[in-house]
């Protein structure tokens, strides 16, 4: 058993996080391993399937991971040597969310959690591994290559993992006593104030938390009269963690330290001020507020003030997201999916309230909203397409849709989206209208392009939130069977992109406002985002990729079409990724559109951050100028 022992220790020691352990503490591990076989096509565990008490390391052979996609199974992860899986008992109590199916015979390690846990407690480097490849959803932190594929579903499959890097909401306001306190005046205490817990202190720092279970299974038993003080009968020392703790951190704390609660102090440490304590009860209570539950409460909303108050916890989830660093890409298909499902609903009730529509529709959000890109509450942009009706039913129809869209846009502006300033909304008749009539608009904008039929490029920018699917593919054929034709288009939208003023000045400094209520702000949205928003689609365009709106993801289906610019393309999305987060920081912080960054408020980290940025914006410029032969602008 020792020479096994041994083996297994040697082949763990070659991946992270195993290498981050002490020789013996591995072997140690090694020795509660099990060694399970896979015969091809089977699985080890399946959807739904209750948590296992181990997790898996692949020995040898692949093991796909699985998830269902639309009903059907779809691969989410290959699994070679030495990468982990199954790790979902660590972090979640509900049932396996993938299936582990071997696609060739394979051995697997399986690692008792409890085994496991106590190299957690003592090795930060292990803990801060885990959480972090499961916050950035199968990214090794040493990205020398994938190790650890985690349980957590991606962004589409699974927006409830979003909860589990949420800032906890806890109790401010504990009860806190001193050492000597006598465990009946204690117990009143919880009792009058309705409390579970107390903290022990000493100089208001924690020395020991007495619970219920203390008292039910201490004092009630009879072990220890009421009488006595209650530094007899405290659990010490207490697990401290700092004020923005997360949910997954607190949760894997209780969960290694086999505690109820935790102490919240200043810095994290058992030597500073107490600000809080956090139960189990209260991480049951911050489930209300994760994306899964969100969605249901959208969908079970009667009222725009249901609406209204979903919104503003996304807000919160937002804020915390970026303050924990999770990866934007992910925050921002979070909140694209709870936009979405917001306007889908207000869509619903409308329907509720005026009736069945006559013809079969499509609402489509453009936009910032269309990318998946709204993290701020700024204005909302939508088109509506109807299909086809007879000539004499088309007022008709067309009055009731018009209808429709008002109350939806007003259902909107409620919750906090502001009306378009432009009226690019499906309130205005404008931009609501049948199929054959919308491609006729978007061939006229193709074919006469700023010919006294200005076109606005974010029409070009569009996911369906409500409707028949099949609509909105149609404008998608007659855009992409059309487009290529247009070498005016593109000369178009090229000068358009081309246009925006410059973020930098000939000396590498920031062009600021000069006047007006934002002077000597930076205008991050228009010299900085819109340039490199304009960009992409010009370039999807040009290459004819359909069906990917989002900017970032845009420029690395651009990097893989064009090798040999890749590394402009993917400069470009991280430089997207870094301006937008500093605009949604801005906005958050101000409660406004975050348009117009305060450089002076900026460190000078931050600063130089904010310029190398930028960088990239000047390569963009030089491979649209050579890929459209553009020499000269409007």
């Amino acid at each position: 058993m020792s020479a096994i022992a041994g083996r297994v220790a040697d082949f763990l020691n070659q991946y992270p996080p195993f290498n981050y352990l002490a020789y013996e503490d591995l072997t140690a591990i090694a020795k509660a391993i099990r060694v399970v076989s896979i015969e091809k096509n089977k699985t080890l565990f399946q959807i739904n399937d209750t948590l296992h008490d181990s997790f898996y390391v692949v020995a040898s052979g692949v093991v796909n991971l699985m998830v269902v996609s639309d009903a059907e199974e779809s691969l989410l992860n290959k699994c070679y040597p030495g990468d982990i899986f199954g790790l979902r008992p660590f972090f979640a109590k509900n049932n396996y969310m993938m299936t582990a199916k071997a696609r060739e015979e394979s051995i697997v390690y399986a690692i008792p959690i409890n085994a496991f846990r106590p190299y957690l407690a003592k090795n930060s480097d292990v803990l801060n591994f885990f959480l972090e490849s499961f916050a950035s959803n199968t990214k090794n932190p040493e990205e020398s290559r994938r190790n650890l594929m985690s349980d957590n579903v991606s962004y589409n499959e699974s927006p409830a993992e979003m909860q589990y890097f949420q800032t906890l909401s806890y109790n401010k306001a504990p009860l806190k006593v001193s050492p000597a306190a006598i465990i009946k005046d204690c117990a009143q205490q919880m009792t009058d104030n309705m409390m579970d817990s107390v903290i022990v202190t000493a100089q208001n720092h924690p020395i020991g938390i007495v619970t219920d279970m203390d008292l039910r299974t201490k004092v009630a038993t009879g072990r220890y009269p009421i009488t006595v003080t209650v530094d007899r009968i405290m659990s010490s020392p207490v697990i401290t963690v700092p004020e923005n703790v997360s949910l997954a951190e607190a949760q894997l704390l209780l969960l290694k330290n086999n505690v109820s609660h935790l102490c919240v102090t200043q810095d994290g440490s058992e030597k500073s001020e107490i600000k809080g304590v956090i139960s189990q009860r209260d991480l049951v209570v911050a489930q209300a507020s994760n994306p899964g539950v969100l969605i249901k409460e959208i969908k079970k909303s009667k009222t725009p003030a249901d609406l209204r108050s979903v919104r503003g916890k996304l807000t919160d989830l937002i804020q915390a997201s970026l303050q924990k660093n999770i990866p934007l890409t992910h925050v921002n298909n979070i909140s694209g999916e709870i936009t979405l499902a917001i306007v889908r609903r207000s869509v619903e009730l409308a329907i509720l309230d005026l009736g069945s529509p006559p013809a079969r529709f499509a609402w489509l959000s453009i936009g910032s909203q269309g990318r998946k890109e709204q993290l701020l509450l700024t204005d909302q942009d939508s088109i509506l397409v109807f299909e086809d009706v007879a000539a004499e039913k088309y007022r008709d129809v067309k009055n009731y849709f018009l209808n429709l869209a008002k109350k939806v846009t007003g259902t909107l502006e409620y919750v906090g989206y502001a009306p378009c300033p432009n009226g690019h909304m499906a309130s205005n008749m404008l931009w609501c209208k049948s199929v054959s009539d919308w491609i006729k608009q978007y061939q006229g904008w193709m074919m006469r392009p700023g010919d006294g039929n200005d076109i606005a490029s974010i029409f070009f920018d569009y996911e369906i939130a409500f409707g028949e699917q099949k609509i909105e593919e149609a404008i998608t054929d007659a855009i992409f069977t059309d487009v290529l034709k247009r070498t005016s288009f593109f000369d178009y939208l090229g000068n358009d992109a081309l246009r925006k003023p410059p973020p930098l000045t000939f000396f590498k400094k920031f062009y600021v406002e000069e006047e007006g209520e934002n002077r000597d702000r930076f205008d991050i949205k228009t010299r900085a985002l819109m340039p490199l928003i304009d960009g992409a689609r010009l370039l999807v365009l040009g290459q004819n990729i359909r069906g990917i709106n989002n900017t970032y993801q845009r420029y690395k289906q651009l990097a893989m079409e064009e090798p040999r610019r890749a590394e402009v393309y993917l400069n470009c999305a991280e430089a997207f990724l870094t301006l937008s987060k500093f605009r949604a920081l801005e906005g958050l912080k101000y409660d406004h559109s975050g348009q117009f960054i305060n450089l002076e408020e900026l460190s000078k980290t931050d600063r130089e951050k904010l310029k190398n940025a930028l960088a990239p914006l000047k390569e963009l410029e030089e491979l649209i100028k050579d890929k459209f032969r553009l020499t000269q602008f409007s």
